[in-house]
């Protein structure tokens, strides 16, 4: 999944592209059984990083440890089940970034160039390419970034720019002669086309930008006239200060350098080689939209021309032949008001801010069924009200504490089948068939089709208890026994389908249906030293998932299993919150 820059606290339009999706994801393929590695970390090089912590007094250092630990706190908080949740300042990223280097250099995939690099007059400063603002002069956007246009989608240079200004104060960048070394990626013109053209299936918004990424492939800088950063291990360059990787550059390795820290830490350095090196191995990748460009087509070329494999040929690397992604899955933006969340707007709502207010699940299942899955889609109280009463406190948690409360109060336990009928044949039969469908769609990372088809069965459950109404068989105890074991199995059913989506309160579903031990299991956030910077201590969410007993089919409950008195799934919100959403957060209308 990609990395979430660490100058400030994330809001919940981050966690919607990059975040919650890829648990859902990793949650169920670890229910149906396979093994999954799922690692990310903390962004912290390059101008980002400098520019905050020369806002509020720090060093880069200082800043970047501050806000990881706040990000980490917040994924952690969500219950994103990371093998490895990392960042790029560890002595391990940059051994293995200056690798991927090496190898690209011995290939001819990265060549020595003197470009114009803009400077701040008013500090003599670099400006990298992201904080240059002007008008594309190729499809007239003004907005462009020195890097890229967003509107056309096409690579740029900042001195191509039309009116460029320095989005940090404004003023007119400098342009001066510097050497950089830039990825060829005019050497990848084939390589990457037949790659491309062969993903089919990807979700449409990825495919529809690719097919202009091979238009307009030529060099591109990897390194920045920067303090902040990762060092450039060639003589002549390595003790230069002020020259370092580019952050784009160094932040898409942390894929695999955060799987190498993984392998190190878990006592068997290799372990990284059975998802890398095997070409069996299946690798998605979760982000936003504006990522498309470096996982779609930088990352591939990295990978390229560190194995050797592109259009000019070479050796693999140090790491060998590494495997490249078989699907990016892409989500669009979450907006607020039709505009995208924005700390310098006012328009944002931070997770830790959510978290405190509303827990972790109700903002799991929104970004699920109400997210930016294929299309931008509008943030607003009211529809989070909605959905949280109408859906998972009226329809879900009622249809658990009912279904419970009944059998607890009438038999003490879960109680037995003796008088079934074609009706609860039928349920049960839903809930079953589900778990294909279910299934068929989270394999996909059709998030809100799977979460559809799951309270689809929570639905019919509701309806059903409506029909058979057991609160009325007093005089027939076997009936009424069998109609609240045929509810009760599909809610077990229900809460194993809603698992991924909503694990906290799965787990208090498992346990209100007389179960022990870990349902779904929750990552931990630890402080660890780093592996190669003596001293220097790193904050990691990871986790032991093994022992989790979730598995996506559906589990015969056991008669007999005593019960206690439910307590309510989830709290009703005040309507009046849908109109005005809380003091602190920014009002949507």
């Amino acid at each position: 999944m990609a990395w979430p820059y660490a100058n400030g606290p994330r809001h919940i339009g981050h966690v919607s592209g990059f975040g919650v999706p890829s648990d859902v994801f990793s949650r169920y393929q670890r229910m149906a059984g396979n093994r999954v590695l799922m690692v990310s970390g903390t962004d912290e090089h390059g101008t980002p990083i400098t520019v905050q912590a020369d806002n509020e007094g720090l060093t880069s250092q200082q800043t970047a440890d501050k806000y990881t630990r706040q990000i980490g706190q917040d994924l952690q908080g969500l219950g994103l089940t990371y093998d490895l949740f990392t960042r790029t300042t560890t002595g391990n990223h940059a051994e293995v970034t200056q690798q991927i280097f090496l190898a690209l250099h011995r290939n001819g995939y990265v060549v020595p160039k003197t470009t114009r690099g803009a400077i701040s007059p008013s500090t003599g400063r670099t400006l990298p390419d992201r904080y240059i603002e002007g008008t594309c002069p190729i499809c007239g956007y003004d907005g462009a970034r020195g890097d890229q246009c967003d509107n056309c989608g096409n690579q740029l240079d900042a001195a191509e720019l039309i009116n460029p200004k320095s989005r940090i104060n404004g003023e007119t960048p400098k342009f001066v002669e510097t050497e950089h070394y830039f990825l060829d990626l005019s050497a990848f013109v084939e390589t990457l086309g037949k790659w491309l053209s062969s993903k089919t299936d990807w979700r449409p918004n990825v495919l529809n930008f690719t097919k202009n990424l091979i238009d307009d492939m030529r060099p591109r800088p990897i390194t920045r006239d920067l303090d902040w950063g990762v060092k450039i291990p060639l003589d002549g360059w390595r003790d230069q200060p002020m020259k370092r990787f580019y952050v784009w550059f160094d932040a898409v390795i942390g894929y695999f350098s955060a799987s190498v820290e993984w392998a190190r830490r878990s006592g068997n350095p290799d372990a990284w080689q059975e998802w890398w090196n095997n070409p069996d191995a299946r690798s998605y990748y979760f982000m936003g939209k504006d990522n498309i460009t470096f996982h779609a087509q930088i990352w591939p070329a990295l990978l390229f021309g560190h194995n050797g494999d592109g259009d000019r040929g070479g050796v693999p690397g140090k790491y060998g032949k590494l495997h490249l992604p078989d699907e990016i899955v892409s989500s669009e933006f979450l907006t607020m008001s039709g505009s995208k969340f924005s700390t310098s707007r006012g328009t944002v709502i931070y997770v830790h801010d959510f978290l405190r207010e509303f827990g972790p699940d109700t903002l799991r299942y929104f970004i699920s069924v109400a997210g930016p899955e294929t299309q931008d889609t509008d943030f607003t109280w009211d529809e989070f009200v909605r959905r949280t009463n109408f859906e998972l406190a009226n329809e879900w948690g009622n249809l658990v504490n009912r279904s419970i409360s009944m059998a607890h109060k009438n038999v003490g336990a879960i109680p037995r089948p003796d008088a079934p009928t074609a009706a609860d044949e039928e349920l049960k039969e839903l809930s079953r068939k589900a778990f294909d469908t279910a299934g068929a769609h989270l394999q996909r990372s059709r998030f809100k089709a799977a979460a559809s088809e799951a309270m689809r069965v929570v639905t019919a459950a509701n309806r059903y208890l409506s029909d058979q109404e057991p609160w009325k068989l007093k005089d027939d105890p076997a009936r009424r026994d069998s109609v609240l074991h045929t509810a009760l199995q599909v809610v077990s059913d229900a809460n194993t389908l809603l698992t991924p989506f909503l694990p906290h309160s799965a787990q208090k579903v498992h346990e209100a249906l007389g179960g022990t031990g870990v349902w779904a299991a929750q990552p931990e956030l630890q402080e660890v030293e780093d592996l190669d910077i003596p001293g220097r201590i790193n904050p990691i969410i990871t986790g032991d998932y093994k022992a989790e007993q979730a598995r996506w089919k559906s589990v015969p409950i056991e008669v007999g299993k005593a019960l206690e008195k439910p307590t309510p799934l989830f709290a009703k919100l005040d309507p009046e919150l849908g109109e005005t959403g809380p003091e602190w957060a920014p009002i949507s209308k």
